[in-house]
């Protein structure tokens, strides 16, 4: 009798082969740097596949050569996250920047345009404002407030219309919760590919995944992950992820294995591990979060609070939102009344909740975007956007949620 598992359900054990591992109900940790051939035509074939000479025949499974290019923690890992967003494939990385640049850079060419969205985390907008014009690469940037036909007419302005290569985007954004609609953004793609030129659309999705977003359905092209956020869940592992059909995939791992930034094997037993759990404890956290949102919304010291479960119905913001997710998230950002002083009073008062940057961890964490993860972005654009010295954002952990606030309470009460 078949039966369909669901993904949760197949972390514990999906592509692992105890018999392989004199029995151990759990995936070994591979601390090996090579691999041994059966027959140096084995050896060959493996490498014709792993560099990107032929594809995989059908059935056909990729051997073990050398832990750079794959290694059974790796390879199982991979094949567990492709289950949640129903991926042909995936290439984990030893950092979310690392699977992002590394894509910036396949899709990308001197004379290639992007097209990214507005705000992103830090470090994406440093890479793509301060790296890439020096190789040539153009860029332009679209806000919250800007609608689809404004941001074909740019495109269309820039002159560069036909070499528009890549669609970028980070939805819902780092640190504002906007979202924007991947739908019609993969329209626009289509709209400037031709016969022989496709635009590839990419998604940030590190801060609904890969649970209540699932950009692929979508029509996006690509999804990466900062796998440290969600995936890893406790702040111990620094992880990417990049994920999507067989043919654009064995280009972004061909360009892993030269570019030598694929996770370890300790990286990939750690996210195994965490896989078994991620689901039980994202829900935990959106359960938080939904009741520190609606406490800090009703707050007299708060002046604005940006929460997907506080979306009005009626708003456009709240259309995409009942289109692609599935959650609300346990990403809170809210704007306290005064500036970087009564902001700064409250991240030093607070006793439960740590001031640190990252999010998706097991932990309540908080930090001040315009000064930290966001330092290096435009201080002007920052504030168009909405990342004022007012500004905080918080990721709400596993704790109970009455402990999260009564930590809150109490530090506003200090401001």
């Amino acid at each position: 009798m078949n039966h369909n598992f669901n993904p949760e359900s197949l972390m514990m054990g999906y592509g692992y082969k105890p018999e392989l591992s004199e029995g151990a109900i759990k995936c070994p940790i591979f601390q090996t740097s090579t691999f041994v051939f059966k027959t140096a035509e084995e050896g060959k074939s493996f490498f014709e596949v792993a560099y990107g000479k032929r594809a995989k025949r059908p059935n056909e499974e990729l051997g073990l050569i050398y832990s750079r290019i794959n290694n059974p923690d790796l390879e199982i890992l991979e094949n567990r996250l492709c289950l949640w967003d129903e991926a042909d494939e995936c290439a984990v990385f030893e950092s979310g920047m690392s699977a992002i640049t590394t894509v910036l850079l396949e899709f990308l060419k001197p004379g290639d345009l992007l097209l990214y969205s507005n705000p992103l985390y830090g470090g994406t907008d440093h890479f793509i404002n301060e790296f890439l014009p020096k190789l040539k690469i153009d860029t332009i940037g679209f806000d919250p407030d800007e609608s689809i036909a404004e941001v074909k007419n740019k495109i269309k302005a820039s002159g560069k219309a036909d070499k528009l290569a890549l669609v970028f985007i980070e939805t819902p954004a780092n640190p504002t919760n906007h979202l924007v609609d991947i739908e019609s953004y993969k329209n626009l793609a289509k709209e400037f590919s031709s016969a022989n030129h496709e635009v590839i659309v990419a998604v940030d999705n590190t801060y609904m995944g890969p649970i209540w977003q699932h950009p692929l359905k979508l029509g996006a092209d690509l999804v990466l992950y900062s796998a440290t956020k969600y995936i890893g869940g406790h702040s111990d592992v620094i992880a990417g992820a990049v994920l999507g059909n067989s043919e654009l995939m064995l280009r972004v791992k061909t360009l892993r294995t030269f570019l030598g930034n694929m996770a370890g094997p300790w990286t990939g037993w750690l996210l195994m591990r965490s896989l078994e759990t991620l689901k039980v404890r994202m829900e935990q956290q959106q359960s938080n979060a939904v009741k520190i949102a609606d406490y800090l919304e009703n707050h007299p010291k708060i002046v604005e609070t940006k929460y997907l479960g506080l979306l009005t119905e009626g708003c456009e913001q709240y259309e995409v939102f009942k289109k692609q997710y599935s959650g609300t998230g346990a990403m809170v950002s809210f704007s306290i009344k005064g500036g970087e002083a009564e902001a700064f009073k409250l991240l030093n008062s607070l006793k439960l909740i740590k001031l640190a940057v990252s999010l998706g961890g097991t932990e309540s964490l908080v930090e001040h975007p315009k000064t930290m993860t966001h330092a290096s972005v435009n201080e002007e654009h920052l504030t168009k956007l909405g990342v004022t010295d007012s500004l905080v954002r918080l990721s709400v952990g596993v704790e109970n949620y009455k402990d999260i606030i009564w930590d809150l309470e109490q530090a506003l009460e200090k401001v």
